[in-house]
């Protein structure tokens, strides 16, 4: 068990009675840095309930949320989920419940709920807006037991708004701040589902990602974030992008909490058809099985240098990877390095692959057809938000910020010749370039430090896991990645479980400025 679960820490709660604030003082576990596997334990040795978790969550909210920026609201209804989740551990038999039952999750604000939150991909334009049914992953989730503790802060739009906007700002949410330096970039456009966590305001979070949005914050807060394969997690009711490059995926403490997560929301959704074919994927008896201590053993891992190890003026990070090379070694991977991957700097080009031509006009198709699908919206098309922003300046921050990316899509007229050509580019560039190193060198997993890979992952829809591999000196987070084929969770998971077993980089946020 983690070791503070062990200790009884007093803290201070306020509790509404009747309309009566109370100041009440309560001996409660410690529980910061409290694994998925240590709250069960907890609750299971009656040391915990989900109402004393939740509360507790809700209270570091208060305190650390007015600076960090990582939530963007609390549910109502989260301390009457808790008491009813407490109700089920009393009437039905321990180990009958799924392993999520009673734990908080923060969702993205992008993600739909079919309750008293709002989801609005951080922007007021949204605000109000109602959602027909729970997004996929959501029902889920749901059916998993887990509590729903409120919607996490994002970079508004997942980052497709403008060029000039900031990581982690929206306009509901302000700026996120990364817990461990308050100057450092969060980066986006999960921020607030990697800040949230990272910082003990939750147990678990979810993301979404189109290009880097859960890879990027994951390295930067020093959390585990995983990457699916796209389909693998429903899309249905998640404010879109991309549907050829959208995915959801868990952003946690831990590779363990992660995957638990990640078997709670895979599986066939019919309002999501990308999802009919990845279920395939998915093994007999789920993920935690890959979790596994020398899950390193035998596997080949290739190492592409240029252009992604360049540590010019960045000792730490020099040192922490050889460090990390050599962990791996003896851990029983073999290391093919120096490869390349064909046409590297054009896939990282987004304007070069055709990347940013597909998304323009992918994204217009998908929001319209988004935003008339919702029961009730303040805006029923991209050139709503348009003008919405337009005519909220001030709220917006548009005469600031701009909106550029939006222009450009509003601009777009479907999937014609231009955009034909860009997406046959893009299938090109992935064939020939990461399936193509993957399958000559029979690798298991590509290994790139912190997230620039993610335009690699993110044009072929590949999966990858971030896992925390050291802080810079300035205490800055970074993460090691692991990148793999469509659906080589199982063995990208055993990866990253055995390094983060073998290494154990990750500490508490400290909150420098």
């Amino acid at each position: 068990m983690n070791p503070l679960l062990s200790s009884f820490l007093p803290f201070f709660l306020y509790l509404s009675s009747f309309g009566t604030i109370l100041l009440v003082s309560v001996q409660a576990l410690s529980i910061r840095e409290a694994s998925i596997s240590d709250i069960q334990q907890a609750f299971k040795q009656d040391q915990l309930t989900s109402r004393q978790l939740t509360e507790f969550y809700l209270s570091e909210i208060r305190r650390l949320n007015p600076v960090l920026r990582g939530v963007i609201e609390v549910n109502p209804d989260a301390l009457y989920q808790a008491g009813k989740a407490d109700w089920e551990r009393k009437a039905k038999p321990y180990g009958s419940l799924p392993v999520l039952h009673g734990i908080p999750i923060l969702l993205k604000d992008n993600i739909g709920t079919k309750d008293k939150l709002n989801a609005t991909a951080g922007s007021f334009a949204l605000l109000g807006s109602v959602v027909a049914r729970d997004a996929g992953v959501v029902a889920r989730l749901r059916s998993a037991g887990a509590i729903i503790l409120g919607k996490a802060s994002l970079s508004e739009w997942a980052n497709f708004r403008s060029l000039t906007a900031p990581n982690g700002w929206s306009a509901r949410g302000g700026q996120g701040k990364n817990p461990y330096v308050l100057s450092a970039d969060p980066c986006g456009s999960s921020s607030g589902s990697a800040i949230s966590v990272a910082a003990n305001m939750v147990a678990i979070s979810l993301g979404t990602e189109t290009d880097g949005s859960i890879l990027c914050p994951a390295s930067v807060n020093s959390v585990v974030g995983i990457k699916p394969t796209v389909g693998l997690t429903s899309r249905a009711g998640v404010v879109p992008i991309t549907p050829r490059q959208d995915t959801i995926g868990p952003l946690c403490r831990t590779v363990s909490d992660a995957v638990y997560v990640l078997d709670a929301i895979v599986g066939y959704d019919p309002n999501d058809g990308a999802t009919r074919e990845a279920s395939k994927y998915i093994p007999r008896g789920g993920y935690r099985q890959f979790l596994k201590a020398h899950g390193l053993q035998g596997k080949r891992l290739g190492i592409v240098r240029d252009p992604f190890f360049d540590f010019t003026n960045k000792p730490s990070q020099t040192l922490a990877f050889q460090n990390h090379f050599q962990t791996l070694r003896h851990a029983g991977a073999v290391l093919v390095d120096n490869l390349k991957i064909d046409n590297i700097d054009i896939i990282l080009n987004a304007t070069a692959s055709g990347e940013a031509i597909a998304i323009l006009a992918e994204f217009k198709i998908t929001l319209n057809a988004y935003l008339k699908d919702l029961v009730a919206s303040p805006v029923r098309s991209l050139a709503d938000v348009i003008a919405f922003n337009q005519k909220n300046s001030k709220l917006e921050l548009t005469d600031q910020i701009g909106q550029n990316i939006f222009l450009a899509s509003e601009a777009t007229n479907g999937i014609g010749d231009v955009e034909k050509a860009a997406l046959s580019n893009l299938t090109y560039l992935s064939s020939n370039g990461f399936e193509k190193l993957i399958m000559q060198y029979n690798l298991d997993a590509i290994v790139t430090p912190g997230f620039e890979v993610a335009p690699v992952l993110a044009i072929g829809g590949f999966p990858g896991i971030s896992v925390p591999a050291g802080y810079d000196d300035k205490g800055i987070p970074f993460g090691i990645c692991f990148g793999g084929l469509k659906g080589s969770e199982p063995k990208l998971i055993e990866i990253a479980y055995s390094f983060e077993q073998a290494t154990k980089i990750r500490k508490p946020p400290s909150f420098k400025p």
